[in-house]
């Protein structure tokens, strides 16, 4: 039986905690992000009054979790000889991770990296599939090695990109399809030798953390829609009407035909303020109806308020 160590947060991180369980491996020790995020004493305080979802989750499994304050500290790595894995797998993680630590398991330090590697490489790649409109991505199992997401290749899986998509739910399918990855890579390594592949360097795209959120209506209708669906659910899109900012959500976006007089990109076409949609004109010609929040918290129960007294048909933002 495979003796395995996780190290993560999120959705990823308890995810492949579930994927070696169903492969029948033992998980010998856990490390979360809240141990290095928060001072022990604090910590504490906060599992006993707001356990976060990954400390119940890992509490519900009775697994054993690693005390220290980085994957890089003389703690960490006491920890890890003295347990004397086979295997550390890590599901989202920050801190790149020296070679000394890497190089204690038996077998190998694997990482999950949600895209079909070496394509998006980086933070956040299911924003940016969604952003470029790709139609495909995956999951990846790879080594770890001395960069970013760049070792060789053990499993991958792809993963289909929907029209409706948003970050949220193609994360969700993501990390379901790494725990049946993961498992049936586990089985394997306990049964086999799996040949990494290397990465193909000339093939390889880094994206960085995203940044620009605001909409650009000279684009076209679809880059638009992209760009709300992708950043959802980390943060909103957004657009200005004068000095005001309004976000944009993707539950009630939509893309239509042209059927107003308007030609020039960025017109208001249209307005409801009961749903609290705007009808933008794009640069390819199709209206992006937009479902609307004014910006600040605490504006939003007036924003139907301020659709119907200061947007305009036919205005141009």
């Amino acid at each position: 039986m495979l003796k395995v160590v996780v190290i993560g947060y999120g959705e990823m991180f308890t995810n492949l905690i579930a994927g070696t369980l169903d492969a029948n491996c033992n998980i010998v020790g856990v490390f979360r992000k809240e141990m290095m995020k928060y001072h022990p004493f604090i910590r504490k305080i906060k599992d006993i009054c707001f356990p976060s979802l990954d400390y119940n989750y890992i509490k519900s499994y009775n697994l054993p979790e690693i005390c220290a304050r980085g994957v890089n500290t003389k703690q960490f790595k006491k920890e890890i000889l003295k347990l004397n894995p086979d295997i550390i797998l890590i599901g989202s993680w920050g801190e790149r991770i020296k070679k000394e630590i890497y190089d204690i398991p038996k077998i190998a330090t694997i990482n999950a990296h949600p895209s079909l590697l070496p394509k998006y490489r980086g933070p956040n790649p299911y924003y940016w599939v969604i952003r470029n409109q790709e139609q495909t991505t995956g999951v990846s199992f790879h080594l770890v090695d001395s960069d970013y997401d760049t070792g060789a290749i053990l499993a991958q899986e792809e993963i289909k990109i929907y029209p409706s998509d948003t970050g949220k739910t193609l994360k969700e399918r993501t990390v379901l399809t790494a725990r049946g990855v993961v498992c049936e890579l586990l089985k394997d390594l306990s049964e086999d030798i799996i040949i990494p592949l290397t990465q193909l360097e000339e093939k390889s795209t880094y994206y960085s953390h995203p940044s620009d959120y605001e909409l650009d209506f000279s684009k076209s209708a679809e880059e638009n829609y992209a760009k709300i669906r992708a950043i959802y659910p980390w943060d909103n899109a957004y657009f200005y009407h004068n000095i005001t900012c309004l976000s944009a959500l993707p539950a009630g976006t939509e893309i239509l035909e042209n059927t107003s007089e308007y030609t020039k990109p960025g017109t208001i076409a249209g307005l409801n303020v009961d749903n609290k949609t705007i009808d933008v004109l794009c640069g390819d010609g199709k209206i992006l109806r937009i479902r609307t929040e004014n910006c600040k918290k605490y504006d939003r129960p007036f924003t139907r308020i301020y659709l119907d007294n200061e947007i305009q048909i036919g205005c141009v933002l």
